[in-house]
């Protein structure tokens, strides 16, 4: 479900009466629930409003975006939060490590070994996120079910803290087996972390366990 309001600011507050309600029901605390709000494409004065609203963790899609906006907002707005939730290049590692301050995106071995490397290189060691490619699908990024466990290996051996799990589920389908499977996935492998829902499935993310919602389009409203 969606907020309807026209106002970003009220569309903040819906959403959060939303992920209110969404936790209740699963006998959870909303405050457990970290609110991504996705910025990509989105202009310096549209994301004001919503940092003077109390939002302060923001995610973008790409490292050169992110790079042409965000330092400036940082410098003015100290506790703000960065999240890479887009696929990341592994000779872009140094770049993400500088600039952002979690990664949602770590899903081969060649970009742990990078990511390893610049976090080494920067004194950088910020948490990341491995992307599950939870429906086996070709066109998405993502590693596979069955690469997990020696994904978590080589996150250990390069010293990389390892906050949780993402996915992205099939598109046109019921989100809940997916959000479900992750969690079983995390749960497995002690960890607790689920970066998973988004504007049109957040509530059935924090239903089936969601620590991180990534939200666009109903806090910011259509592109045009």
């Amino acid at each position: 479900m969606q907020a309807t309001a026209e106002n970003p600011n009220q569309r903040l507050v819906e959403i959060k009466s939303q992920m209110a309600a969404a936790a209740k029901v699963a006998n959870r605390d909303a405050r457990h629930v970290t609110l991504i709000a996705v910025s990509k494409t989105r202009t310096i004065e549209e994301i004001e409003p919503l940092i003077a609203s109390g939002q302060h963790v923001f995610g973008e899609n790409r490292i050169q975006e992110a790079a042409g906006k965000w330092p400036e907002m940082k410098a003015r707005h100290a506790d703000i939060q960065l999240h890479l939730i887009g696929q990341l290049q592994s000779n872009k590692a140094q770049e993400a490590v500088l600039l952002f301050d979690v990664i949602h995106s770590l899903d081969r071995p060649s970009l742990v070994t990078a990511l390893g490397k610049a976090m080494r290189d920067q004194g950088r060691h910020i948490p990341c996120f491995i992307q599950v490619n939870i429906g086996a699908e070709d066109q998405k990024g993502g590693c596979d079910i069955d690469a997990l466990p020696e994904m978590l290996e080589l996150a250990k051996n390069e010293n990389i803290k390892i906050a949780g799990l993402m996915c992205l589920p099939p598109a046109e389908v019921e989100p809940a087996p997916f959000f479900a499977l992750l969690e079983n996935l995390a749960a497995r492998h002690g960890l607790t972390g689920l970066s998973m829902g988004m504007s049109g499935d957040f509530e059935t993310a924090i239903m089936l366990g969601a620590t991180h919602i990534r939200i666009g389009t109903a806090l910011f409203g259509e592109r045009v």
